[in-house]
Parts: structure tokens; sequence; C-alpha cells
């Protein structure tokens, strides 16, 4: 089995076409793929010809949450590798076949290809083009989003991480995204994956907790061991926007020692506050460079989408 396609749904009417989307997918040298959907709305799903395929696994969870219900599908998966999509995103004909070249000779931890962001009446916003491989854990760090659903993740590079994390209920692909590039490796292919359905009309995101959610998620990651060394690398092995990423460490560790000192811990504060000063001293070649002093002064905008 070359890969699983995991749907966490509500059982909203678009949850057949997104299935379907993954089932008309076809793979070369003779490999499969399973659809595992599972379904989280706590009531039965309405009865549709997809569910009698012998690719597809029905989970019931009782309102969980993704993260859980995601989980959920994972553990019983067979692939080697893992997909996830939402119930009103589609696969594009032909992406999984992309990805699977894309992992051909490839040791990379994640890999990815384009995405199609569309509104919630269907009009195509923006085709998302991240164009980031390698190492790239200050991209991830900064905010920087790269879509699980055009992406391929090992099955023992989720499980190593230990999967999703249920108390990220609604910054959980950014949780993950942070989590694998600590320690692995991207690789991208120029295919479009995925069309995938923005706006907050319909959407199952909490947002008004998801900024506290990710800084708590990315504090946990600023004490991980290496995490400073990896920042480091990744800045200096960007190939573009060298200045950008060197002066948004700084602004990691400062804005995180603001963070701790209203929560009087002085002890984590004052060491954020080192590390940053640092930053901006290994920086002194960028400081005259205004790419560099946005990075530190300023909330990040992603270049994937013109920021």
């Amino acid at each position: 089995m070359f890969c699983s396609t995991i749907i966490a749904t509500i059982g909203r009417d678009s949850l057949a076409q997104a299935v379907e989307s993954v089932l008309a997918q076809e793979l070369g040298d003779d490999e499969a793929c399973e659809v595992i959907v599972v379904n989280d709305s706590g009531r039965p799903l309405t009865p549709a010809g997809w569910q009698a395929s012998p690719r597809v696994t029905i989970l019931e969870t009782q309102g969980r949450e993704r993260c859980v219900a995601r989980n959920a599908g994972a553990a019983i998966s067979r692939g080697r590798y893992l997909h996830f999509l939402d119930d009103d995103d589609e696969l594009l004909p032909g992406a999984l076949e992309a990805l699977r070249q894309a992992t051909l000779g490839s040791s990379a931890d994640w890999v990815y290809g384009r995405t199609e962001l569309v509104n919630r009446q269907g009009q195509r916003e923006l085709i998302l083009d991240n164009r980031l491989e390698g190492n790239l854990f200050v991209q991830a760090m900064a905010g920087e989003w790269i879509p699980l659903q055009s992406s391929l993740i090992p099955a023992n590079v989720f499980f190593q991480i230990g999967g999703f994390d249920p108390l990220s209920t609604s910054a959980e692909d950014m949780d993950m995204l942070r989590r694998i590039a600590l320690f692995g490796n991207f690789a991208a292919t120029q295919a479009v994956i995925s069309r995938v359905t923005m706006g907050p009309a319909g959407s199952t995101t909490n947002w008004s907790a998801h900024d506290a959610i990710a800084q708590r998620a990315r504090e946990a990651l600023l004490m991980e061991a290496g995490c400073w060394g990896r920042l480091r690398r990744s800045a200096v092995e960007a190939r573009e926007h060298r200045s950008y990423w060197q002066g948004r460490i700084a602004r990691l560790y400062l804005t995180s020692m603001v963070w701790n000192l209203r929560r009087r811990r002085i002890l984590t504060a004052a060491s954020r506050a080192i590390y940053g000063g640092t930053a901006m001293l290994l920086a002194w070649r960028f400081l005259l460079q205004r790419e560099t002093w946005q990075a530190v002064t300023q909330p990040y905008r992603s270049f994937s989408f013109g920021g």
C-alpha cells in the first residue's frame, strides 16, 4: 500500500466529492491507495455509493475534533505514506502519482506540491507555490503554511512525532509542520495537487483560539534541544531572503520573551532575551538591510502569498 488518505468529516455534503477525488487517482508500478473516512459528526453519514468501495474504511468518533479523528484514521492505516484531506477539499487528477514520483529516490520527511486555493463560491483565488525545500525550520516557525491536502508524510515520520497534538485543535497542521521541520527535510513538485476551500464561512477551525494555541505550541518547540541550531542552519541555507530569515530568528525569541514576561516566567524570558540578542549579533552583516528589520518588527507575511 503506497498511500492512505485520511478524511476527517463532520458529514458535509462535499464529502462525496472529496472521497471520489481520491478513488479516481491512478498510480503507477501497481501501487495502491486506500481511503479512511473518520466520521466525527456523532451521527450516521448519509448513504452514498462510495461507501461500498473495498478501498474505503469508515471509522466513527464522537465529536472529538480533527486531531483525534485524524490520529484514529492513521492508527489503522496501511500506507507507507499518509495524506490528509478535508471533507470540503479535493485532489486534482494525477495528484497522487505526481507526489509518488517526487518520493522516488528521495529521503524527504515531507513531500508536497502546489495548491489551488478557492473561495467558498468555488472561484480560484491563488495557486499557492511555496518553493521551499530542504531545511525550512525557520520558515515554519515564522508561520509558513504548507497545506496537508497537498502533502505526503511518511507514516514512520508521523508516528515518530506522535501524530497530531490533541491540544492543538485549531493549529494542528502548522504544529505538525514545525515538529517535522525541527529534524526533517522537505521536497516539492511543481504539480498542482489539491483544490482547497478557504474562508471563515462554514469553516470548522476555531479561529478565536488559533493564535493562542499556535503560540503555546511554538513555545514548546523553542524548548526543544537543537532548536537554536536548526533555526540558524535553515536561515543560512535559505535560497532567498537570507537577511529576512536572520531577522526572523531574533523576532521569534524576542516575542517569546514578551509572552513569558507577561506570565512572570522570568528565567525563561531572560533566556529568550539572550537568544534574541545573539541572533541580532550574528546577523550583523544584514543589519543595514531593510528586509532584516521588517522581519524583526513586523508580523509574518508569507512570500508565497506575495508578502
